[in-house]
């Protein structure tokens, strides 16, 4: 099956209430702003692909990531808000990846290229900051904390010059994992 084909399958479906009740509305691609279908989610089914959901409009706040399955209560279980605002359909990738991360803002400071999965700079680089990246080939979590823990912003292909003008002011990251096919 074409990486195309499988992205559009992907499906996930928000429900008002714990276990699917309630009003619910289906998604198969990106949507910047869902307030208008829902007043409040508290479960999701992932029938096909991943996803990361935002808790606010326009793809910002905090994100989670989605993969295939249910969850009946995820709001208690991930310690989210019932505030589900946005969505974005995460591509299937089966490609090389490659990012560069920076110990400053504007690619500054040190670089370092990953290429696998990396469970805290500070150990395998001696770095204490990244503050921009550049994301050449496939799609990346990052984390705040080593072992890829604490909250998560999403990178797809593309330039980050400065983190906390993307509304992550404050937060440091300090691991990496790629979003890999034996995630969906």
């Amino acid at each position: 099956m074409t990486s195309s084909g499988m992205n559009m399958m992907s499906r996930i479906i928000f429900y008002e209430d714990r276990n699917f009740q309630g009003r619910s509305y289906e998604c198969m691609s990106d949507c910047p702003d869902m307030s208008s279908y829902l007043s409040r989610c508290h479960s999701c089914r992932v029938e096909r692909g991943c996803f990361m959901v935002y808790d606010r409009t326009n793809y910002m706040g905090n994100q989670y990531f989605m993969r295939r399955g249910e969850y009946a209560d995820y709001m208690s279980m991930m310690g989210m808000s019932d505030h589900i605002r946005s969505c974005r359909m995460i591509p299937m990738y089966r490609g090389n990846y490659r990012m560069r991360i920076y110990e400053r803002e504007n690619f500054g400071g040190q670089m370092y290229e990953l290429m696998d999965d990396c469970d805290n700079i500070m150990d395998r680089y001696r770095m204490n900051n990244c503050m921009s990246c550049n994301v050449m080939d496939g799609h990346w979590l990052m984390y705040e904390q080593p072992h890829y823990r604490g909250r998560m912003m999403y990178f797809r292909p593309g330039e980050y010059r400065n983190f906390m003008n993307m509304g992550w002011s404050g937060m440091r990251f300090m691991s990496m994992r790629r979003i890999t096919d034996s995630c969906y």
